[in-house]
């Protein structure tokens, strides 16, 4: 199992993750998408799930934790036409960025996991 220790600056990517996350937890309520809906389901616990996941890789970056990330984001992406949302613009607008954006974060802290180490002499 691959393990990155974070630095400061080692902790925008996990940083802008959680806010990715929030902003798809409260899509609901600022879109008003009601709760019962199933664009509202998914943002719920797929946004609470990319937060939780960031937040615990904020100090130790470790492989699964982005593994399970860029799966999340591939999902939210394609969540609207999975669960037949293209009908709300809105919900399917903000499915789509946030996961790009969640599986772009995830592949390039995956990439930092597993890219060629560079040192200096």
């Amino acid at each position: 199992m691959r393990v990155l220790e974070n630095r400061t600056e080692d902790m925008a990517p996990n940083a802008v993750t959680i806010l990715l996350g929030i902003t798809l937890a409260l899509a609901p309520w600022y879109l008003g998408l009601g709760y019962e809906t199933a664009a509202a389901r998914n943002a719920f616990a797929c946004g609470g799930a990319i937060t939780f996941i960031a937040v615990f890789a904020l100090g130790v970056t470790y492989e699964w934790e982005e593994y399970l990330n860029l799966a999340l984001g591939l999902w939210v992406t394609m969540a609207p036409w999975a669960l037949g949302l293209e009908e709300l613009r809105s919900a399917m607008g903000v499915h789509v960025i946030v996961g790009l954006a969640v599986t772009i974060m995830a592949g390039a802290e995956l990439r930092k996991l597993y890219g060629p180490r560079t040192h200096s002499i």
